[in-house]
């Protein structure tokens, strides 16, 4: 721990630090115990080059086409093991305060980022994190070190959600500052301007960065369950309304399907996962289910 942590934050935050730190490595490896294949490898999908091999190198990565065709042993190089870098960002716009229930959902998206902070460290990649509304609130250069980890989980426990967003701008800041092929995974509820969103994906991807967005939705914005007179608050500069839910539920769901509709395809079109996380179901649920597939996918 450095000194300016200690200058910034007090014992509670450093205590819900380390029961956040817990919680996340309670989840990890409570998915990794019920899996026979480690996930650890699972985000390096990217073939990348071959290298000799050299004395201690794992025998699984042997390329054994490449031993039959030219009696050598050459391992399979993978992104991630080219000095892989995870870019993780967190959105603390003030939509993000929301929370029908206990866990808001900037709650649920410290605990995501928390969680696959602490998977990339333990397969000794690197990690950097930026938390942001419409600019950049605090952020940590990359590294991989348990100290580095406990940095990620104090700056996370420190941060509040309050102000409008400004998320394509803070994705074309990554892609103007990284310019080394990476992965930038983005935890956020997206409620923003879905073209200039899919821009900023696109301009990831020409630079080379894997993109995954991690939508943290609450339930009642999903299904809209309200009933009677409600006046419902707005949040980043929007203005409060009085209304009767059933009066708009149909036309609030259809705006809300075309929203999730358009922000799926730009990014599959893109060749980037959109993973929708509902904050009523649990992460480790939403996140095993990801980490499964996405090893899967890799053939890993």
């Amino acid at each position: 721990m450095n000194t300016d942590s200690l200058n910034l934050l007090d014992a509670g935050t450093l205590a819900r630090a380390d029961k956040l730190g817990m919680a996340a490595r309670f989840i990890v490896e409570g998915y990794m115990a019920g899996e026979h294949k480690s996930p650890y490898r699972g985000f390096a999908i990217e073939f990348s080059q071959h290298r000799e091999y050299s004395p201690g190198d794992d025998v699984r990565h042997l390329d054994w086409k490449v031993l039959g065709k030219t009696d050598r042993y050459y391992i399979k190089q993978y992104e991630q093991e080219t000095n892989f870098v995870a870019h993780l960002l967190i959105d603390g716009s003030e939509s993000m305060k929301y929370g029908s229930g206990d866990t808001t959902k900037l709650d649920y998206a410290k605990m995501a980022i928390a969680c696959l902070a602490f998977l990339i460290i333990k397969q000794r990649d690197a990690v950097s994190l930026s938390l942001f509304d419409n600019e950049t609130r605090d952020e940590l250069p990359r590294g991989n070190t348990q100290n580095h980890l406990f940095n990620i989980l104090e700056r996370l426990t420190a941060f509040d959600a309050s102000g409008e967003t400004d998320l394509p701008g803070q994705l074309h800041n990554i892609a103007k500052k990284s310019q080394r092929k990476g992965l930038v995974i983005v935890a956020s509820d997206f409620f923003d301007d879905e073209d200039a969103i899919l821009d900023a994906v696109q301009h990831l991807r020409f630079v080379g960065h894997e993109v995954i967005a991690l939508q943290v939705l609450d339930h009642d914005e999903l299904d809209f369950p309200f009933s009677g007179l409600i006046e419902f608050e707005g949040m980043e500069n929007i203005p409060n309304i009085k209304t009767r839910p059933s009066e708009i539920r149909k036309s609030y769901l259809e705006e809300f399907k075309a929203f999730q509709e358009k922000l799926e395809q730009g990014f599959r079109r893109n060749s980037c996962h959109f993973v929708q996380c509902d904050t009523s179901r649990p992460l480790e649920d939403v996140l095993g289910s990801y980490l499964t597939f996405r090893r899967e996918m890799s053939g890993k």
